[in-house]
């Protein structure tokens, strides 16, 4: 266990990067979309694009997310832009499925304008699980999903059994 996979309750991340410090300063602008060709991002059928990685690695180089999702057992870390923590525990599922689809269309809604992220600790398992969602939810059929995610975006993404299963009981 690391130290982003034991905790507790879910709830809101960092403050919007589109709001002003107690100082005044905003942070830089994070409108905009992703460039499809870069490293970690989806290119999704409408053609919104989705960025996933892994928190365990340096950010990458380039824009960052106007709005994050983090998936995580514990609270992660604060970050400059506006984020979400959904509780899921490493190799599971999240700990509430209700939960989980809002989040899910709410980040498939806000990334036909906005650079959206889904993160985790590896960037494999429950990102490509919600990858995997965020296609369905495009139109992707459920149970051709997964090899939607594997094939454009990590081919060890969606790693257990029962996040498989997850997946292809998702509907859009």
């Amino acid at each position: 266990m690391n130290e982003f996979d034991a905790g507790s309750a879910s709830g809101t991340g960092a403050g919007s990067a589109r709001e002003p410090d107690a100082g005044g300063a905003r942070e830089p602008d994070a409108g905009g979309l992703w460039d499809a060709g870069a490293a970690g991002v989806l290119l999704l059928p409408s053609g919104r694009t989705v960025r996933g990685r892994g928190l365990r690695r340096p950010l990458p180089p380039g824009p960052s997310p106007s709005y994050a999702v983090h998936l995580l057992g514990r609270r992660p870390p604060e970050v400059p832009w506006e984020s979400r923590w959904l509780r899921w525990p490493d190799f599971w599922l999240p700990s509430n499925l209700v939960e989980a689809r809002e989040v899910f269309t709410d980040a498939w809604e806000r990334a036909a304008g906005e650079r959206v992220e889904f993160a985790c600790g590896g960037g494999r398992g429950r990102t490509g699980t919600a990858l995997a969602c965020l296609a369905v939810l495009d139109g992707v059929p459920a149970d051709r999903a997964v090899e939607f995610v594997r094939g454009n975006y990590d081919a060890h993404a969606v790693e257990t059994p029962w996040q498989k299963r997850y997946v292809r009981q998702f509907s859009g």
